[in-house]
């Protein structure tokens, strides 16, 4: 006969949420290897000694890892998921009569005692430790790209940047756009005023670089080791690319500050291979597996710069036709740097040369003579190049390609596609 389900009236319950968790559930793998002990330590000088208790910091550290795991971007929603999983308040500690925090408390402590304190970049810091003692990351090479991650501003309310000012009564994000002005990673990455400025978050950069429509947005800039793919530094800057390179100078400096990790070799895309970016690489003594950042070569049938024998040990550019190039052809009474606004070095061939040359209308066809610019960092970007022609860069080119499956991580599964 049909059955009736019906609410039992039993006065006492023998429940154990351990014994309702599978033993293979994702959490469970979680915390074996989670060690949260610090937590309160570390967050200890930004709370009173008096007044009521506050919610339990670990709890909040645990819920974030919860969400992360779990791909719950709303803390709305995390704070409501909680009442209803039984997997997530065995994880929290929190038994079956656990008071569940306020949504607001994580956007009081976002905004408050987790910013102060820098405590999200020490949990990072400590995964990353953990990676290093598994040797799941080494010093063999590192691969550093960006990403851009949309603003949630509307472009209708935007106002050119030439004419936007703060006010005084200027919200949060207004108020912490100012506070880095001169940060290499925002005001200071540009000279450069934007075309359009956000009045809520000017800090977001409008950017078109996706060949397409503008819009506003932030670059989130990884840093990660080649061989496994682990994060091991990660930056927020403008989305452009002079704040993009000086990202990674900041992440490969914290990185060997904090870990002892200098690698042997970066890989990243031609975005870095800037002549200044290559030669503070080659300077620090990483080899730069980065396509050179060139516009020397010429689409109209003359020769380019990489036509002409450049020796080092002359100070001077030989031309196809065997004459030299020299940055003077005189002696002057006061010296002269040579060096261009544009800092460069100009290389000049000799006028009774050229009028002679078989190979002149192949190489300055409405030039008296030819001249060749060479950068100040060019001994940089000939290291590149040349590496460029071993087969260590064509693996690495490959394995820079881990990166973008972090990204591509972080939009679609953790739909932080937008900010």
């Amino acid at each position: 006969m049909m059955g009736c389900q019906a609410t039992p009236g039993q006065l006492f319950y023998d429940f154990c949420l351990d014994d309702h968790v599978p033993a293979e559930h994702l959490l469970r793998g979680i915390d074996r290897h989670l060690e949260l002990d610090g937590v309160r330590e570390q967050l200890k000088p930004f709370y009173s000694s008096t007044g009521r208790p506050s919610v339990d910091p670990e709890l909040m550290m645990r819920m974030l890892i919860v969400g992360y795991a779990m791909g719950i971007r709303s803390e709305r929603r995390l704070c409501e998921e909680v009442h209803l999983n039984l997997a997530y308040r065995w994880f929290y500690r929190l038994g079956l009569n656990g008071k569940v925090p306020d949504h607001s408390s994580f956007s009081k402590n976002r905004h408050g005692r987790f910013r102060q304190s820098d405590i999200l970049r020490h949990m990072f810091e400590t995964v990353v430790e953990r990676c290093l003692a598994q040797g799941l990351v080494g010093a063999e090479g590192f691969a550093v790209d960006a990403s851009l991650i949309a603003e949630d501003a509307n472009k209708q309310c935007s106002v050119p940047g030439a004419e936007w000012e703060a006010k005084e009564d200027a919200s949060r994000s207004v108020q912490e756009y100012l506070a880095v002005l001169d940060d290499a990673a925002f005001g200071a990455a540009s000279p450069v005023t934007p075309k359009f400025i956000s009045p809520f978050d000017p800090a977001a950069q409008w950017t078109g670089a996706h060949k397409g429509h503008a819009f506003f947005a932030y670059a989130t800039n990884y840093l990660i080791d080649a061989d496994h793919g682990v994060i091991v530094d990660v930056e927020a800057t403008r989305a452009i690319r002079q704040a993009e390179v000086g990202a990674s100078r900041t992440m490969l400096e914290r990185t060997e500050n904090r870990f002892g990790l200098r690698p042997d070799y970066v890989a990243a895309d031609s975005a870095y291979g800037s002549a200044d970016n290559l030669a503070w690489l080659v300077k620090k003594k990483i080899a730069p597996h980065i396509p050179v950042f060139d516009k020397s070569n010429r689409t109209d049938g003359t020769f380019s710069r990489s036509d002409f024998a450049w020796e080092a040990e002359n100070a001077r550019y030989i031309c196809p036709a065997g004459n030299e190039l020299k940055q003077f052809h005189r002696t002057y009474d006061t010296p002269r740097s040579g060096i261009t606004a544009e800092g460069t070095r100009i290389y000049r061939a000799s006028k009774k040369d050229c009028d002679v040359c078989d190979l002149k209308q192949c190489c300055c066809p409405k030039t008296p003579m030819r001249k060749v610019p060479r950068d100040l960092n060019e001994d940089a970007r000939d290291v590149a190049r040349a590496i460029a022609a071993t087969p260590k860069y064509e693996l690495s080119r490959h394995r820079r390609k881990k990166v973008e499956m972090l990204f591509a991580h972080l939009k679609r599964i953790l739909r932080v596609a937008r900010l």
